[in-house]
């Protein structure tokens, strides 16, 4: 009977860790995947501004774009990459959350990934040509 509580226990808190933590993973990786999305928007509004007056040509100035990102990535305190290719900001953020149960079992972190991307628009109400 003793072996058979044991083993109950352990099971039940194990699983009890795997709802816990898988929780606080999922919440974490809506973050990053938010953080990215924000990080990607603040690069997209680096737009060159010479060639849209002159032309009207919406494109990025991609080292002003980058910078943007990264800067915005800083100031929310995570890391992750920016990247700028066909007038598109990337962003890519890492975060390492550390568990609260599976701890008991060895696994004292999660990394979760979250990617963004965005281009620039032009428009109020809507996106025009």
């Amino acid at each position: 009977m003793t072996a058979f509580v044991v083993v109950i226990t352990l099971a039940a808190l194990l699983f009890a860790g795997l709802v816990l933590d898988g929780g606080l993973a999922l919440a974490a990786k809506v973050r990053a995947m938010g953080e990215a999305q924000e990080a990607a928007r603040a690069g997209a509004q680096e737009i060159d501004l010479t060639a849209y007056r002159v032309g009207g040509i919406l494109r990025l100035a991609p080292e002003r774009a980058s910078a943007a990102g990264r800067d915005h990535l800083a100031a929310a305190g995570h890391t992750g990459t920016v990247s700028v290719a066909d007038n598109t900001v990337n962003v890519t953020v890492s975060i390492t959350h550390p568990t609260q149960l599976l701890g008991l079992i060895g696994i004292g972190s999660i990394t979760v990934t979250g990617t963004g991307a965005a281009q620039p628009q032009r428009g109020v109400s809507g996106v025009l040509p």
